[in-house]
């Protein structure tokens, strides 16, 4: 087959694989990264000018643990303009309505943010149907303090062990450290790829994952809170200052928040 790759190529055969062509991280437009403490002080001005569109950054884990750099990270990314999202590392062994509290204590979501995150890669000695039902309690919690749908983390095999046919409503963002994209059973669309996680960017020292969005940067806006695109604009004094444009309405007014302030236009 090796040897007949050049001449089909030379041909302008398209090769598929089982069926269809295989996506690679160059074909999706919008890429991002996420980081927690293990990445240490990062330069968000320095990421931000390296081209991500979206980042998202470890909030808590667990029952009471914050990661140490979350304050830091997620005020550094409002002041650059970076679209950020949080996530909650889940622990089987805690109850999910602790876990659900200490996520909503640290996070404050606002209009522009990425959906909250729930980090899905353990089971130790839960049955299938009490992971889920933990799931369910800390997705339910969560989606009534944001009012937004939480996005599900996980990783290609514990998806299709444990969370195949589950949870079909929510965003999901997906690990495979491969040149090929994920394609998971009964064509379940994902939302977010994980594809490396010994990544490099400027103003970060230490490897980094990378990810890519499945769509567009208008797709993504839709995604976010209130689905409005935050942006920095700069003051005569070079004040940095944050607006968040809605969505056009039906009557055609569109609201303007700027520095939390609204205004109709």
């Amino acid at each position: 087959m090796k040897k007949l790759v050049p001449y089909l190529l030379a041909l302008g055969v398209s090769l598929t694989w089982w069926g269809c062509e295989w996506q690679t991280p160059d074909d999706f437009e919008v890429k991002g990264i996420d980081v927690s403490h293990y990445q240490k002080h990062i330069h968000w001005d320095s990421v931000a000018a390296a081209g991500m569109e979206f980042v998202f950054v470890k909030a808590t884990e667990g029952r009471e643990l914050s990661d140490s750099l979350f304050c830091r990270n997620w005020d550094e990314l409002r002041r650059v303009g970076l679209r950020r999202g949080a996530y909650h590392f889940f622990r089987p062994g805690v109850p999910a309505e602790e876990q659900a509290r200490n996520f909503i204590h640290w996070v404050d979501l606002q209009p522009g943010d990425l959906p909250p995150v729930l980090d899905v890669e353990l089971i130790e000695d839960l049955t299938r149907r009490e992971l889920h039902e933990q799931l369910r309690t800390w997705l339910d919690m969560v989606e009534a303090a944001y009012h937004v749908r939480p996005i599900i983390y996980t990783y290609v095999r514990f998806y299709n062990r444990h969370l195949r046919g589950v949870f079909p409503d929510h965003p999901l963002w997906i690990a495979r450290y491969n040149e090929r994209a994920p394609r998971l059973p009964g064509d379940r669309e994902w939302h977010f790829w994980q594809y490396d996680n010994k990544g490099r960017i400027a103003g970060i020292g230490q490897p980094v994952d990378f990810n890519v969005f499945n769509g567009t940067l208008g797709r993504l806006d839709s995604l976010c809170i209130g689905g409005p695109r935050a942006t920095l604009s700069r003051s005569a004094t070079g004040e940095a200052r944050l607006l968040v444009w809605r969505r056009v309405k039906g009557d055609g007014v569109r609201e303007r928040w700027s520095d939390g302030v609204r205004s109709e236009e």
